[in-house]
């Protein structure tokens, strides 16, 4: 992974200061702390991707949709899974319109010799980290969930990222002439290898606070009043320490919210926040530890 500022994202005015970096986010409705903002300036500024973890829902796929607005690029996204292998994250050959291309060549008289090389550009099939690497201007690449992947593709996946270049074995080299802005997250379903943290800027996203709680609550949903916005924070808030299986992130926060609003509920009490909480808690076993606990 490169060294040094990245030519564009990095002279970017939104990444001039730390505060730059938190109103431009802020402007496009997302509210992040003074720790991640400073952490965004400086992986952007060092040109670094920024391995961002935390539990489900707190909001860390976002930032790499709301880094695409701020800086007006495309967004590219890698999304992990258990089995992920190299040919679906970087290109693969369309095998048949490749033998419908021979076919044709044999079947029509004098075509054989003339016959187009079929490992060429027209057979090719980018997927997401070499689109990221030829497409200009350069996006921001989202390997999402890295930890859902198996260690041999995080292994492949630092490599192809060390240099920001691939090599096709038809085509050659094909290298990144500035290379992405890389956001990589994890639900730390496990460990990531110490071999990516020590060549990514690392910042660990915690469930928000409830006053920061309540402020991305009105401003996702625009309709819903402090009290409701702060009373479904602070109950989503105790939520968390229930011991669920699933705890509730922001998104679930703001879902609820948005419910209750519909409901013309004033607070995330009552038969109203009983009723919608499938807007906030998502396990069978969850639901009525939840709902006892709301009743009483």
């Amino acid at each position: 992974m490169t060294d040094g500022e990245g030519p564009t994202s990095a002279a970017h005015p939104a990444f001039a200061s730390v505060a730059a970096v938190r109103s431009a986010l802020a402007e496009r409705r997302y509210i992040a702390d003074e720790g991640l903002s400073r952490a965004l300036f400086l992986a952007v500024r060092m040109g670094r991707p920024i391995l961002l973890e935390g539990a489900a829902g707190v909001g860390k796929t976002q930032i790499a949709k709301t880094l695409t607005e701020v800086l007006d690029v495309p967004l590219v996204r890698l999304q992990c899974y258990e089995g992920i292998d190299a040919a679906q994250a970087l290109y693969e050959w369309d095998y048949p319109r490749q033998l419908l291309a021979l076919r044709l060549g044999n079947q029509e008289a004098g075509r054989t010799a003339e016959l187009e090389n079929v490992y060429s550009q027209e057979f090719l099939l980018e997927r997401p980290l070499l689109s990221a690497l030829r497409m200009r201007p350069a996006p921001v690449l989202l390997i999402d969930e890295l930890d859902r992947a198996d260690e041999e593709f995080e292994a492949f996946l630092l490599e192809t990222l060390s240099e920001f270049a691939v090599s096709i074995p038809e085509l050659g080299e094909v290298r990144a002439a500035s290379p992405p802005v890389v956001v990589i997250t994890s639900n730390r379903t496990r460990e990531l290898h110490d071999a990516l943290k020590r060549r990514c800027y690392y910042h660990w996203i915690d469930y928000p606070s409830i006053e920061r709680e309540t402020e991305i609550i009105e401003l996702r949903v625009p309709d819903v009043g402090h009290r409701l916005a702060r009373s479904v924070a602070e109950t989503v808030s105790r939520i968390r320490g229930l011991g669920l299986t699933k705890l509730p992130g922001a998104a679930e926060a703001i879902d609820w919210a948005h419910a209750l609003s519909l409901l013309n509920a004033d607070d995330a009490e009552g038969d109203e926040a009983v009723g919608s909480l499938g807007a906030v808690v998502k396990s069978p076993e969850d639901l009525p530890l939840v709902a006892d606990w709301l009743s009483r």
